[in-house]
């Protein structure tokens, strides 16, 4: 009986996921313009060919969960030098690439990690990084001695 709860449980999930996919891919399909050459979205706006094109993006940054980029900021300056755009993504463009184009701010532009969510908040009002996302942004905004 339990084995079959858990399957159940398991199926669901998958099924809510796949919808929440089909619901970001539909609805949320246009890359955010952080600052010029930097854009932040969901898997939706990576997967609108015509706006990356459009936008001149030329590299795509997936911070997914079970893969992270080891040096993301180092891939953002590299892309944005060679003239071509970023989009900075993960599922639903809420926390985890937010967390990373937020701390590329801090460190680049000098942010505080107050101002530097104010104006990604600004261009992507969905904006949320988890409590665990925060807690590493306000000790990344220690180290960089701009709290």
């Amino acid at each position: 009986m339990a084995h079959t709860e858990d399957y159940m449980r398991r199926q669901i999930a998958a099924i809510l996921q796949l919808r929440s996919l089909t619901k970001c891919i539909k609805e949320d399909r246009v890359p955010c313009q952080i600052e010029e050459g930097l854009f932040l979205g969901s898997v939706g706006a990576a997967n609108n060919k015509d706006e990356v094109k459009r936008l001149n993006i030329t590299h795509i940054l997936v911070v997914a969960k079970s893969i992270g980029p080891a040096y993301p900021t180092e891939f953002v300056y590299k892309a944005k030098s060679q003239g071509g755009g970023v989009l900075v993504h993960c599922f639903m463009g809420r926390s985890r690439s937010v967390s990373v184009v937020v701390a590329y701010l801090m460190k680049k532009h000098g942010m505080s990690l107050s101002q530097a969510m104010e104006h990604v908040k600004s261009k992507r009002p969905q904006a949320s990084p988890n409590s665990g996302f925060l807690s590493q942004l306000q000790e990344y905004e220690k180290s960089l001695g701009t709290a």
